[in-house]
């Protein structure tokens, strides 16, 4: 812990700040009630630049059950991808820890979840991999005796 002078010359110690997450365990998050996607699709650059569906599609899919939501959401953020490839693990557990220091969306906020047709679920280790709404392990993860917490990917638009 640190000390902070204050105002007034006064000793006081400052507590770290807490650092928030959006790590969720055996736990699915089914497609938006609203979402029009009838299947898994494959999100697409836009004006030949990647959007935060395309870098979150392509870290999933490459790697299930690897990452955890704080990876992805890190990783897919305006300060995730200022960070050089090459950047000391110092640099981007700093920036890591700014940007989990205020509370962020989480993958129910995601357009894979939101709008492109993907469930994500989320194993005992908070590890996630995409799951297509047409698949038969969507239905597995959705049905009546899934012993996952269910969840719903947040709407687009107002009900």
């Amino acid at each position: 812990m640190g000390i902070d002078r204050g105002c007034g010359g006064g000793y006081s110690e400052v507590m770290p700040k807490a650092l928030h997450t959006t790590n969720v365990r055996d736990t699915f998050i089914a497609v938006a009630p609203d979402c029009k996607a009838e299947t898994g699709l494959v999100p697409e650059p836009r004006g030949g630049k990647p959007t935060v569906a395309t870098l979150q599609y392509a870290m999933l899919a490459a790697a299930p059950y690897t990452l955890t939501s704080d990876d992805v959401i890190f990783a897919t953020s305006a300060a995730g991808r200022a960070l050089a490839a090459g950047a000391a693990d110092a640099e981007r557990e700093q920036a890591r820890a700014a940007f989990f220091s205020k509370g962020q969306a989480c993958m129910r906020a995601s357009p894979l979840t939101k709008s492109h047709g993907w469930g994500v679920h989320a194993d005992g280790e908070g590890r996630l991999a995409l799951v297509a709404r047409e698949s038969a392990r969507y239905r597995q993860l959705t049905g009546a005796d899934s012993q996952l917490a269910q969840t719903q990917a947040m709407r687009s638009r107002k009900a």
